[in-house]
Order: C-alpha cells, then sequence, then structure tokens
C-alpha cells in the first residue's frame, strides 16, 4: 500500500477527517516529511507504528527535522495530530458515550488515546514488572524503561534553548495541541477531557508514560497549588461519584514526601486495582459522631486509616476531623514531629478514594516530611541502606503498593545477577552502591532460579521503602504508638479505637 493513502486511512478511520479529505492529508503529509514524491514509498503494513517509523525516518533523512529545529518527538506528535480529531469533538463525543455510562465514555477515550500515539503503549511495554509476595500482600515491582534517555547532543541543546514561560508548566491546559520544544514535551496529538468539579472547571486526560493500566489524571484549569484539605477530599471524592470504574488520590503537599509536581492541583487514577486496594483490615476504629461510616486500619506497610459510607459529606466531615488532628500531632517517642522549632507544617496525608459495593472507601495514609541530622533526607523516606534501589520520593503511586523503580536498575541487576550466580568473581563489576546487598546475596545464595531470588530480594527491598515511609512502624512500639494517636483523637472528635478485627 502507497503510504500516502495508508496515512490518509489512519486518519480517516480515526474520525478526525473524512473520505473526502484524502487530497488534503497526503499534501499535509508531503508538508510534514518534506517531500513531494511519495508515490514509490510503500508499507507492506500499515499499522500505526509502522506509519510513525517510516515517516520519521524519511524526514530525517530530508533534513526536515533540522530545517524546523524539531525534535523526533515533536514530529511523531504533529503527525499524530492528524490522527487526532480537534478538542471539541473529542469532548462531544466523550459526552455522548458518557450518557451511555461512564465506563463506555473512558474506554473510548483511552482507546483513541493510545491508537493516535499520545499514550505510549510501545514504550510502556518495555517496562519490567513483576508480582512480589509480601506479609502485606502481593505487591507490583515495575523498573520503569518507558520514558526515553536524551542523547549528549539533545541534553547539550536543551541547555542553549531559549527559555520560557510557556506552558506553565506540564500539566496546565495550555499543552493541549502544543508543538513542544527541546525542553517541554510534544503535546501536538494531546486532548483534554473538560468537566466540572465542585463547581470549579477542570479537565481529565491520561498519562502518557502510564504506570498502570488507564493511568488518568484529573488537572485544575487554574495554575495552583496541592492543598490536602477537606475540599480536596471531596473533590475526589466527586471524582469516584462520577467514574465511578476509577479510583483517584492525590500526592501529599508537602517536599519529600509528595509528587514531583506541587505547583498545579492534580489528582491521579485509573481502571487498575492497585494492590493497596486488597489490604486487611487490622483494627476496627469507632467513629462515635459518624453514625453510619464504618473505619478501620490496615495491615499495610505505611500508617493508613481506611473510611467507608455511603456519604460523601460524612467522609469529608470525618477525614476533615483526622487530617486536623494529624496536623497538630506530635510524639517523640517514635520520632514523629508535627512542627519544626520555626513553625513550618511536617504533617499531611495521601488521600486515596474508591467504590467498593456501592459505598465511598476512602483512604487516608499518615505522611511526616521532618529530617534530622541522622535522617537528612526525611526521617519517613527511604533510608540510605535502601536507596541504592530507590531515593526518590514515595508518591501516591507506591503508597498504594506500585514500585516505580529507575531504569538503571537493568543494567546494574544484571550485574548483581552474574556476581551471585558466579558468572563473574569481581565485586568491582557490580555498582559501588550495590556492593554490600551483593555480597549478602551471594553469601545465602544456594543455588536454583536466579532471576526469582533476586527478584524476592528486590521485592524485599520495596517493602522496606515503604517501612521506612510509615509513621507508625509495623512493631509493637510503632503500633502502640498508633493506638495513642488513635485515643488522642477520640478526645477531639469522638473518635474511638476499637478492637482487634480477625
Amino acid at each position: 500500500m502507497m503510504i500516502t493513502e495508508a496515512f490518509a486511512n489512519l486518519a480517516i478511520n480515526s474520525g478526525a477527517y473524512d473520505v473526502l479529505d484524502t487530497i488534503y492529508l497526503t499534501n499535509q503529509l508531503r508538508r510534514l516529511v518534506g517531500q513531494d514524491e511519495l508515490s514509490a514509498i510503500t508499507v507492506a503494513d500499515a499499522n500505526l507504528y509502522t506509519m510513525i517509523d517510516t515517516l520519521t525516518a524519511l524526514a530525517e533523512s530530508n533534513g526536515q527535522l533540522t530545517r524546523l529545529g524539531w525534535t523526533k518527538d515533536m514530529f511523531e506528535a504533529a503527525l499524530c495530530d492528524y490522527l487526532t480529531p480537534a478538542p471539541s469533538v473529542v469532548n462531544r463525543k466523550f459526552a455522548e458515550n458518557y450518557q451511555l455510562s461512564p465506563q463506555q465514555a473512558t474506554a473510548a477515550f483511552f482507546k483513541s488515546s493510545y491508537e493516535n500515539d499520545y499514550i505510549k503503549m510501545r514504550q510502556i511495554a518495555k517496562n519490567r514488572v513483576f508480582v512480589h509476595p509480601s506479609v502485606y500482600g502481593d505487591l507490583t515491582i515495575s523498573i520503569n524503561l518507558s520514558k526515553p534517555e536524551k542523547d549528549p547532543k539533545e541534553i547539550a541543546a536543551v541547555k542553549q534553548a531559549p527559555q520560557t514561560n510557556f506552558p506553565t508548566c506540564q500539566l496546565c491546559m495550555e499543552n493541549e495541541g502544543y508543538l513542544g520544544r527541546l525542553n517541554h514535551p510534544a503535546r501536538s496529538n494531546h486532548r483534554i477531557i473538560r468537566f466540572t468539579l465542585d463547581g470549579e472547571a477542570w479537565g481529565f486526560q491520561y498519562s502518557p508514560y502510564a504506570y498502570y493500566q488507564e493511568h488518568a489524571i484529573y488537572l485544575n484549569e487554574r495554575h495552583q497549588p496541592m492543598v490536602i484539605n477537606g475540599v480536596a477530599i471531596r473533590k475526589i471524592l466527586l471524582i469516584v461519584e462520577k467514574f465511578p470504574h476509577y479510583f483517584a488520590g492525590s500526592n501529599a503537599d508537602l517536599p519529600i514526601v509528595g509528587g514531583s509536581i506541587l505547583t498545579h492541583e492534580h489528582f491521579q487514577g485509573g481502571g487498575e486495582k492497585l494492590p493497596m486496594s486488597f489490604a486487611q483490615t487490622d483494627k476496627l476504629v469507632k467513629l462515635e459522631k459518624f453514625k453510619t461510616l464504618q473505619a478501620a486500619t490496615l495491615k499495610w506497610p505505611m500508617s493508613v486509616i481506611r473510611l467507608i459510607s455511603a456519604s460523601i459529606e460524612e467522609l469529608v466531615a470525618a477525614s476533615s476531623e483526622i487530617l486536623v488532628a494529624w496536623d497538630a500531632y506530635s510524639d517523640a517517642a517514635v520520632d514523629v514531629l508535627a512542627h519544626g522549632l520555626d513553625g513550618e507544617r511536617h504533617h499531611t496525608i495521601t488521600p486515596i478514594a474508591r467504590m467498593r459495593a456501592g459505598k465511598f472507601e476512602l483512604d487516608l495514609v499518615l505522611r511526616d516530611n521532618h529530617t534530622t541530622s541522622s535522617f537528612p533526607d526525611g526521617v519517613f523516606h527511604p533510608h540510605q541502606d535502601v536507596q541504592h534501589i530507590k531515593k526518590e520520593n514515595i508518591g501516591l503511586i507506591e503508597v498504594m503498593g506500585l514500585a516505580i523503580l529507575p531504569a538503571r536498575l537493568k543494567t546494574e541487576l544484571a550485574a548483581v545477577k552474574a556476581y551471585v550466580s558466579g558468572q563473574v568473581t569481581q565485586l568491582t563489576d557490580v555498582a559501588v552502591y550495590h556492593q554490600a546487598w551483593a555480597s549478602e546475596l551471594k553469601l545465602a545464595y544456594t543455588g536454583g532460579d536466579i532471576d526469582h531470588y533476586l527478584n524476592t530480594a528486590l521485592g524485599r527491598k520495596f517493602e522496606r521503602v515503604l517501612e521506612d515511609a510509615g509513621v507508625f512502624k509495623r512493631d509493637d512500639q510503632g503500633q502502640a504508638a498508633f493506638a495513642r494517636f488513635l485515643t488522642k483523637l477520640s478526645e477531639t472528635s469522638g473518635i474511638k479505637q476499637g478492637k482487634l478485627n480477625h
């Protein structure tokens, strides 16, 4: 099939164009690749990725990218913009599908978002993912290999690129249809669903480098900072009410325990049930003021209070009281510190909501971001002995039991494997920060499936990462401290700790 015909067919099938637009589309293709004569260029397989690769290579060989000052990503997004209906059309179709069901609306939007290569399915497939059985239930471990690394020339070019404040940030709605530049991702084929959330204008989109199935992002139309309070929790619950088949949650609003973007209010969610949603109840908590609300702590490495109710207002009221109490609570015996000497706030929560059996389920994960001379990165942050695996902030996704580990581990773990299995004998072949761990693993290794052995070891490291981030540890001292907080909570809000739930 001629490449012009294949390209036009993809654009028409996307719903962005009609058969009458065929000549226009083929001429737009000629403009993009910088070559008028395309009749001799054919493709045996007219799928999306063949098209992208063939046309990008052609444009590059024609010097078109250099002339335009575009990166490959910018060219590919501009190309795929022709496979994407206009925002008004996308929103109208979403609204029509939503009238049939929320699931149908999101399924169609998700499909269109990967069929136009906005969601980078090819790259996401490179991620290494496995399940790690733990005492808390199954955790999911992933090594993130999807985001392409910049080559030295690109890095140098970024440093020389002119600075601009548009778009304001990578989450702003200004990104919809934005060409991109050397130091800002290409978003020509990006579309955002508009909706009203608690009287405000919001958007719904998918993450291009998704960490889990149907990884959704909900963003405020206004560029304003993240704040965790009763208003934010209400918004999260309203999102779940609007999309009952998705969970929704927020990163914490403080450094160290928060996400990478704290300057733009947004939440995350999606269609996958992450490990924490399966966590077992640990202790029941009785809420005297909230008669129809159920509450419990969870058997989880981080400190979680789960609230269940059919009423959004009841959940907002109860969670607000818990947040206020936690904001002021300190316990020197377990190094929990609410405020610094200068009054700096150290406490917040990571909230996550979902629907289960017709009721709202709201998980409140207690967070503390204070530092000490012994733990300069954070007392409740991955400690030094696990930072060779993960030293970045523990955000919403990892709180829920999905490890997002750095790409460097792919080659580094291969070296650890070679050393532990005896393929190499020199410890110096292993990265310095892995050497102590590799020595321990080699000493304990008795043969058998080396990959399973190393996966288990890596999974246990992630367990430790989460345990380090937990404010009330799972040992007797930590659980006694958690009980003290719940007792203090009951004194101010009528919430009482219940009996163990076996």
